[in-house]
């Protein structure tokens, strides 16, 4: 059976990255401390409590997914804006995109019973029609343990570059055991799935995921996180979660007041109360605009 490789608290952004260009997966040992874990729980478990099974087989008739943990929860911002999965995303996401965006929020829990997850691609998102990039760089923090017994994340380490119809084998799988306050680092690429809960406890998790810049975000955090509750975030913050430029010309609106009433062409931030001056690319993705060749766009 394959290993994932594991690395301590004080990793690099680079390894991170690394490994999950070749592996697709890695886990990120004791990264939150028993306190914070306790903090993150107490906050949304009311929310997790409340939130019915899934309705098929693939989110799992046994396991609730509960999102818009940015608004929910103080502690979880926490974890979305972690400075070092920040930095890893950024280094393995950067070759195909101006800036990241958080993807996706969501607290998953496995309740005894439920069986494993179909393997599958995260990627999958957006069909199969992205070819020769990476979209995504995910995240999923063991708020419980995660054992054999109750359905540790099931991955299958160097698939990135399988095609999408492979099945993986039983021997080509291995599971993400790791203690509560450890973190499954993987890509949009690797092949992985949640696994069977036969233990008597639930299994939780938070999916934290980011992806390119320039792409739908699979939680619709404009509806998750509206300007009223966005407002109070920090800027990097609001920034990541979608309140900023995906590249120079994507995500720009105009507010629709009376005539001469308001501006015509302002960026997300300006929703929130922020200067639109200076909102475009950085010059040197300008540079590289102005570069192409003219007559492409009017």
């Amino acid at each position: 059976m394959p290993k994932l490789r594991e690395f301590g608290p004080n990793t690099t952004a680079d390894d991170l990255a690394a490994v999950l260009a070749s592996d697709g997966a890695a886990i990120l040992r004791d990264y939150i401390s028993p306190e914070v874990t306790d903090r993150v729980m107490a906050e949304i478990s009311p929310f997790i409590n409340a939130t019915p099974e899934g309705r098929d087989d693939f989110t799992g008739r046994l396991t609730t997914r509960t999102g818009a943990l940015v608004a929910r929860s103080p502690a979880c911002r926490s974890l979305v804006a972690d400075p070092l999965l920040i930095a890893a995303a950024s280094t393995f996401l950067k070759p195909w995109c101006a800036r990241i965006q958080l993807h996706l929020t969501q607290a998953i829990r496995l309740k005894p019973g439920q069986p494993a997850q179909m393997i599958h691609r995260d990627r999958w998102a957006w069909g199969t029609w992205l070819k020769g990039i990476e979209p995504q760089f995910n995240t999923i923090w063991a708020l419980t343990d995660f054992t054999r017994e109750n359905g540790a994340t099931q991955v299958a380490p160097g698939s990135v570059d399988w095609p999408d119809n492979r099945v993986p084998a039983a021997e080509e799988l291995t599971q993400a055991v790791m203690p509560r306050g450890s973190v499954l680092v993987y890509s949009g690429a690797v092949f992985h799935g949640g696994g069977a809960n036969q233990s008597t406890g639930d299994r939780v998790g938070l999916n934290i995921t980011y992806a390119l810049g320039w792409l739908r975000q699979e939680e619709n955090q404009y509806l998750s996180c509206p300007p009223e509750i966005a407002r109070t975030l920090d800027p990097d913050l609001q920034a990541l979660i979608g309140y900023s430029m995906g590249s120079y010309a994507l995500g720009y609106y105009t507010p629709p007041l009376p005539p001469g009433a308001g501006p015509e062409v302002v960026p997300p931030q300006h929703a929130l109360g922020h200067d639109a001056v200076g909102w475009g690319l950085p010059n040197a993705d300008l540079a590289a605009i102005s570069s192409r060749q003219s007559g492409n766009e009017s």
